[in-house]
């Protein structure tokens, strides 16, 4: 069994800052990438950011310079600052971790449950 726990999401002003964390458990060996995803009303779901277990990271085009992923591997969480909110940001967003459960078991992608991110102009 593992849980991805996310916390941070809420209500801000346009040009405001949140941060998500969000938090992995359970019977974990090892996690790959990290990531957060998020889906606003009517449109598809995409990809925000990832990172991998070396730090290397990813952004999608419109959050380059704004939102920042890193990740703190000993405790298997993962961050999104994001700064300079817009009211596009707004979504839901979902935390995803690559993992597996046993030494040369197969990897699986793990979703949280979602948070909200509001951001009013």
């Amino acid at each position: 069994q593992v849980q991805l726990v996310e916390s941070g999401g809420g209500l801000v002003q346009a040009g405001g800052s949140l941060r998500l964390s969000c938090a992995a458990s359970g019977s974990i060996f090892s996690i790959n990438a990290m990531g957060w995803h998020r889906q606003a009303p009517g449109k598809q779901r995409e990809l925000v950011a990832a990172v991998t277990s070396g730090g290397m990271s990813n952004y999608v085009d419109s959050v380059k310079g704004r939102f920042t992923i890193s990740r703190d591997n000993a405790k298997n969480t993962v961050y999104l600052q994001m700064n300079g909110l817009k009211p596009e940001d707004t979504a839901v967003y979902y935390c995803t971790a690559d993992l597996t459960q046993r030494r040369w078991g197969p990897g699986r992608s793990y979703w949280g449950q979602g948070t909200q991110v509001t951001v009013s102009s």
